[in-house]
This record gives structure tokens, sequence and C-alpha cells, in this order.
């Protein structure tokens, strides 16, 4: 794949009494996509030291085509659809990397 980097975060906030189903559904979700799609790079979901109802996920995508695809696959899909009831904010924020780097 070519193209640039997309790189995001998401910032989320979760119905309270909903939040241990969420975490179990987006860590689902994000072991399939790393697993099955080779343009998403990486996927990294925490929650707020003081606040677990805060998640922030830095998304890494290879390109704007792998990010496009990504919202179409079937375990996303499941994701959005079966946590859209627990999810009561999201704003999504592109960013420009500065230095990312991982060990393999």
């Amino acid at each position: 794949m070519n193209g640039k980097l997309v790189v995001r975060i998401a910032e989320l906030e979760i119905d309270p009494a909903q939040l241990e189903p969420y975490r179990a559904l987006l860590a689902e979700e994000i072991e399939a996509s790393v697993a099955l799609e080779p343009g998403v790079l990486s996927l990294n979901a925490v929650s707020l030291k003081d606040s677990p109802n805060s998640i922030r996920i830095l998304e890494v995508y290879a390109n704007r085509t792998a990010y496009e695809a990504h919202l179409q696959t079937p375990h996303f899909l499941k994701y959005k659809n079966a946590t859209a009831g627990m999810v009561t904010s999201l704003t999504l924020l592109d960013v420009d990397p500065i230095a990312m780097h991982g060990k393999p």
C-alpha cells in the first residue's frame, strides 16, 4: 500500500454502567483489526487514570485507503453497532505523527 500514514486519536466517553461490556467489545475489535487487516498498523486503547469511562484510542493506518477499508469490515461494523448505545460522546482527531517508534 502506498500513501501517507493516517493517524487519529479517538476520544470516547462510555456510559459507566456499560463500561465492562464496552471494553470487551473494543478489545475484540482491536485484536481482529490488527490480525486481519494489513493496513491497520496499530490500535492502542487506554483509559484516563481517574476516569475509567474516558477512553482514548491511538489509531495508525498505512494510508487513507486502509482507513476507509477498515470502516467497512465485519468486525468494525459489529463493534460500531454493538457499542452504539454505550458511547455517550465521540471525538475523532486527525493528528500528524512527530515520532512514533516501537519494538518489533
